[in-house]
Parts: structure tokens; C-alpha cells; sequence
């Protein structure tokens, strides 16, 4: 099958083909035709499968088949967990409209808002925006949701994960009822589905995989280590393979910080990607490790959806997340379009029961191995403390820190999520 049979206009087929694409991914296949037929979709599919495309493509068909109008209302709203991912999602969307007349723009915290006022002021017919920004740019009357025909939740899992809940209510009460819904996730929890219920019509089911698998091209591998060897080891693995571009994640900022001077100390560059650095620190990060001026970028899990790294060939789970859907997001910044990658996962004694929860996920036994010259302490406590396992109702309980998408509403909350963050290994971000 082909773009063509897809009913996408000769517009938007030529600048996939711009693009590089010529076949359409499975989750495009089966998604773009229900919502070029204006059905609500719940659509599945793991990282970098192309589901951005999916609900881009035909939404850029539906809104140019229509009279732009004179004032270019906001007309499609597409919201996003993270600066990172609102930010890809923009890029697509004005590559695949570079021959259509569609305007669009981005609107995220972290950043000054005068130059994102004066786009919408401009007029803007799609709309890529971080929930805590959208209803601070509301709230101060510079935007109206009044004239919205399409709404996309993107990566929604992240975004209960990460406290935006509440702020997605807001937001449905802003737009009209009559309109289309599309949730792209890469997992579908029953908190999602639940979800879906709510603001979804008479949703179409798309799974393009099964749920919460892995990708297949991705090597992923298991070296059981001493917690304190790791930093020795990392950089063994990169030196000795000559490791030229390697993802690498912590559970914490302060990890990433401290992975990161260890790196550098031993004449590897690297920088880290956290939420509490500056967005222009971040957008900087990311730059230098695409264009390869970096070889190691070491992120929390802020970094785990929306970061498109093409042919990424490492990434190392520094520590195991303790959320076992975290380890799909996390390896799939690697093996996308097709493409081969390798995913290293450090585990060390404690973390062996997160082992075990991410091979019940993905429903396989990742191959395990240790590394000449650091042998692992056969008598080490595999004990998790307490905090490490905090449950996932505490964490959709807390709004977002230190990362400028939500801000607090009053200091009884913030000292709230202060006393959350310091007792959860898993910060959100």
C-alpha cells in the first residue's frame, strides 16, 4: 500500500515524498483513512512508528479542504506532555503543510511568551501546545478554543503521568463539545482508557502492535552490575566500543548532573537534559548531540517521548526506571524507521526486581551477561526502599516540577509536590 490509496491530497503526497516516505507505517495505514472519515480514534503504537504523521497527515486534509477564514481561528489543538515533543510535533506538521495554505504554531512554557502572543495574533490555523502554557495564554485572553474542529491528545499516558489530568478537563471546557478527538498513545493503561471514555465519541480501536511490546530491531541487552561500578563501566562500554552517539538515562537530575561531570572527566563529551535546565539549555543539548558535536546526552525521563533522533544507535538505561512502560519509551529512541539500534540496560541488585516487572511487560527474557573485570557482588541487598515504589496514583497526584509547563496554584501545593519529590525516586519532569 502506498500513500496515494490513502485519499491524501496531491499536496500533502508530495511533501511526504519530500519527506523521504513512500510507504505509509501500520499504524498510518489503519488510522489515516477512520479520521479522514471524521471518527474519533484511540489509536496505539510504539515510539517511532510514524503516529505523529498518522494523525497529521489527515488532520492537514480535513482543514484544507476548508475556506481558511478571514481571522485564522485556532481550528485543531494537538497537546503534548513535554517542550521536546511539542516541538517535533510542530516540525511535522509545517513540513507536511509546506504546500498547503496552513498556518501553525507552537506554544510551550520554559521559554518567553511575546514571540508565541504575536504568532497567535497572527492567526493560526493548527495549534501545538503544552497544557500549562495553553491555559496561562487563555487565562490572560490572548487565545479562544471557541472554533475548535479537531483535538489531539499525543502521547497521553505521559501526560496523566506527569499531573496534567486536571488541565486537560480545563481545557475540554474550553472547546466546543461537537468536534473530532484523536488520543495517540504508545501504551493504553486502563487510566487511558478511562480517559478515552470521557472525551472520545464512539471511538475507532487502533492498535497497530500489541501493547507495550518492543520494537524487534532493537538489541536490547542486560549487564548485572555493582551500583557503584556503574560509572566505570559506562564509560568502558563507550570507550572500548567507540561509542559515537549514546542516549543515556538516570531517574533523577541530580544523577544526570553527576553522570555527566564523570563523563567529562574522562575525556568523553556529554551534557544532560533535565527539567531543571533552562529550554534554551535543553533545545542547545539536543542540537549539539544530533549534529554529533557531543558523543553522550544523559536525560531523565523527560526525554524518553518526543525526542526524533534518526539512526540513534545507543541507548543505555543507567538505571532501570520503575515504571517498566518507561523502558519501552526509553530503548525506542533507538531502532526507529526500521533502522537498528542496541539499548544497554545497567542493572544492579537492587534493581532486579524492576528487572523482572519490564520482562513481564514486554512479555520476553532480555539476554543478560557480565562484564570482564566487574563482577557483581553476589551478596548485595536486592531490597528496594520504600520510596523507590511509589504508586502511580501519587504520581498522576502530582503536578509537574521545575520544568515551566504547570505552575503551582498555591504554595500549600507546592509544598506538597516539594515533600512528593523528595521522597520519589521517579521525579516528573
Amino acid at each position: 500500500m502506498s500513500f496515494t490509496s490513502l485519499g491524501l491530497s496531491d499536496a500533502l503526497l508530495k511533501a511526504v515524498s519530500i519527506q523521504g516516505y513512500s510507504q505509509p507505517s501500520p499504524i498510518q495505514r489503519k488510522a489515516i483513512p477512520l479520521i479522514l472519515e471524521r471518527k474519533d480514534v484511540l489509536a496505539s503504537a510504539q515510539t517511532g512508528t510514524g503516529k505523529t504523521a498518522g494523525f497529521t497527515l489527515p488532520m492537514l486534509q480535513i482543514l484544507s479542504q476548508q475556506p481558511a477564514l478571514r481571522h485564522r481561528p485556532v481550528r485543531a489543538l494537538v497537546l503534548t506532555p513535554t517542550r521536546e515533543l511539542a516541538a517535533q510535533v510542530y516540525s511535522n506538521v509545517k513540513d507536511y503543510s509546506a504546500f498547503l495554505d496552513i498556518k501553525s504554531a507552537v506554544i510551550f512554557g520554559g521559554v518567553n511568551q511575546n514571540p508565541q502572543v504575536s504568532a497567535l495574533r497572527q492567526g493560526v490555523d493548527i495549534l501545538i501546545a503544552t497544557p500549562g502554557r495553553l491555559l496561562d495564554l487563555h487565562n490572560q485572553r490572548l487565545l479562544n478554543l471557541n472554533k475548535i474542529e479537531i483535538l489531539v491528545l499525543d502521547e497521553a499516558d505521559r501526560m496523566l503521568d506527569m499531573g496534567f489530568l486536571r488541565d486537560i478537563k480545563k481545557i475540554m471546557a474550553l472547546m466546543p463539545s461537537k468536534r473530532q478527538n484523536l488520543l495517540f498513545s504508545a501504551t493504553f493503561s486502563k487510566d487511558i482508557k478511562a480517559l478515552a471514555n470521557d472525551i472520545l465519541n464512539h471511538p475507532v480501536l487502533v492498535e497497530a502492535t500489541p501493547e507495550n511490546t518492543t520494537v524487534e530491531k532493537i538489541n536490547q541487552q542486560v549487564y548485572h552490575v555493582n551500583k557503584t561500578d556503574k560509572p566505570d563501566i559506562l564509560v568502558k562500554l563507550i570507550s572500548d566500543g567507540d561509542w559515537e552517539q549514546v542516549l543515556v538515562f538516570t531517574r533523577t537530575k541530580h544523577g544526570a548532573n553527576k553522570l555527566t561531570k564523570k563523563l567529562i572527566s574522562s575525556n568523553i563529551s556529554a551534557l544532560a537534559i533535565h527539567g531543571n535546565k533552562s529550554q534554551a539549555a535543553r533545545t542547545k543539548a539536543l542540537h549539539e548531540f544530533k549534529k554529533g558535536d557531543i558523543r553522550v546526552l544523559v536525560a531523565t525521563d523527560i526525554a524518553a517521548r518526543g525526542l526524533d533522533i534518526p539512526l540513534l544507535p545507543h541507548v543505555v538505561n543507567f538505571e532501570l526506571p520503575n515504571i517498566p512502560e518507561d523502558y519501552v519509551h526509553r530503548i525506542g529512541r533507538t531502532g526507529r524507521a526500521g533502522a537498528s539500534g542496541i539499548a544497554v540496560s545497567l542493572v544492579s541488585a537492587d534493581e532486579k526486581t524492576y528487572l523482572r516487572d519490564i520482562e513481564k511487560l514486554i512479555g520476553m527474557r532480555v539476554e543478560s551477561d557480565v562484564i570482564s573485570g566487574f563482577t557483581p557482588d553476589p551478596n548485595a541487598s536486592t531490597e528496594i526502599e520504600k520510596p523507590q515504589r511509589q504508586q502511580r496514583s501519587q504520581q498522576r497526584g502530582s503536578k509537574p516540577t521545575g520544568n515551566g509547563e504547570a505552575k503551582s496554584s498555591n504554595n500549600k501545593n507546592r509544598n506538597n509536590r516539594r515533600r512528593f519529590n523528595s521522597n520519589s525516586n521517579r521525579r516528573s519532569e
